[in-house]
């Protein structure tokens, strides 16, 4: 682990539901409690490599922070996840890498509302008499 990768501090906006992180080469960020459920590392979400578009998380907030050991934080969201270890570096790729993630996800999220729409429905009038042929 590189000594960048070290957080030093984090803070928790509840407000704006921004956790802010300080890392020890002197460099911070700040990521959305929505992006970081949204990209959490756990297996729940990650797939076990084929990752689980998660959705509906606007409103979703950081309960609590538990550190893990020297290496990283557990963040229990008040949706009731709370697997998953955000190991340091990979909260530093989540800061560099922020935009580009963003944009991936946006555009997961409108191909499967996309794909969703496409899907043939055949409704059926319950109230209306037997159709006989």
């Amino acid at each position: 682990m590189t000594k960048a990768a070290v957080v030093r501090k984090l803070h928790y906006h509840r407000r704006s539901k921004q956790l802010e992180l300080h890392f020890a080469d002197g460099s911070s960020a700040t990521l959305s409690a929505e992006f970081l459920r949204v990209h959490s590392p756990s297996a729940e979400v990650q797939g076990h490599g084929k990752p689980v578009l998660v959705v509906n998380k606007q409103a979703v907030g950081i309960e609590r922070l538990e550190p893990s050991g020297h290496y990283g934080v557990r963040i229990c969201f008040d949706d009731g996840h709370q697997t998953g270890i955000y190991r340091w570096a990979y909260l530093q790729q989540l800061a560099t890498e922020q935009a580009r993630l963003w944009q991936q996800y946006q555009q997961r999220l409108a191909t499967t509302k996309a794909q969703q729409d496409n899907v043939p429905i055949r409704f059926i009038d319950a109230s209306a008499p037997p159709h006989r042929d």
